[in-house]
């Protein structure tokens, strides 16, 4: 188990520092610090950013540490707890998710192209519709693309700041969630995804990873915000009626 991502300073304070040998009270005051963190990703159904969690525990004690040794406590046990992004939560562990399989709900199995859509976006994000038709060769429907945001592993990040302002695709939480996957330089390989039968080989070969990846929710220099009247236009906002 990887260990916790490092906090921004204002996250950070002396007593990750402090020897347990020297301030026994430090200590009392980082395993209670612990102890909440672990109640709120327990009471959580999604995963608890980094600020929330912060915001509830004590001033003098550090994140990162907190977490470092949260992770720690749970590495062998039945619940792991992971990092999504900026946030963490806990979640089955890797080796006994086949014993929960039987019992959980059956997501909708996405077709060949469906995937082929969702790995170009998770690859190339933030794309337009015609950019994944660029990469794939073949013409994207508007149902698979449809069916991908019914999902909630992509998304509408923006408009490309280009004639017609097409709307950019990004990946969401949940689909690093979903995948296991801590952040977007986590992504496989594309052999593989290939060896997944998650790729065509006939996939084009200038399809590779973002060097660097993307940070998920900023936007590009070459994206500009939805705004209500983008979003009343793209059908995910109702009118406003105003009156005479």
């Amino acid at each position: 188990m990887a260990a916790a991502a490092a906090a921004p300073a204002r996250w950070r304070c002396d007593v990750s520092e402090t020897s347990p040998d020297t301030d026994l009270f430090a200590q009392q005051r980082l395993g209670q610090a612990i102890r909440i963190a672990e109640a709120i990703l327990f009471a959580s159904t999604e995963p608890v950013t980094g600020k929330m969690l912060a915001e509830r525990l004590p001033d003098d004690v550090a994140l990162d540490l907190v977490m470092e040794r949260l992770v720690g406590a749970y590495a062998n046990r039945g619940v792991n707890v992971v990092r999504v992004e900026d946030a963490w939560a806990l979640r089955t562990a890797p080796d006994l998710g086949f014993l929960l399989r039987r019992d959980a709900p059956q997501q909708k199995k996405l077709s060949r192209a469906a995937l082929e859509v969702l790995s170009t976006i998770a690859y190339h994000q933030p794309v337009t519709r015609a950019e994944i038709e660029d990469v794939r060769g073949v013409e994207t429907s508007k149902g698979t693309l449809d069916l991908l945001l019914e999902s909630g592993w992509v998304r509408m990040r923006g408009r490309r700041r280009t004639p017609g302002r097409p709307v950019t695709y990004g990946t969401t939480q949940a689909f690093l969630d979903h995948f296991g996957l801590a952040e977007l330089r986590d992504l496989p390989g594309m052999e593989e995804l290939k060896g997944a039968g998650l790729l065509s080989p006939r996939m084009p070969s200038n399809f590779a990873v973002p060097v660097p990846p993307i940070e998920n929710d900023l936007l590009r220099d070459d994206e500009d915000e939805l705004t209500d009247v983008d979003l009343e236009e793209l059908g995910l906002l109702t009118p406003r009626v105003t009156e005479d």
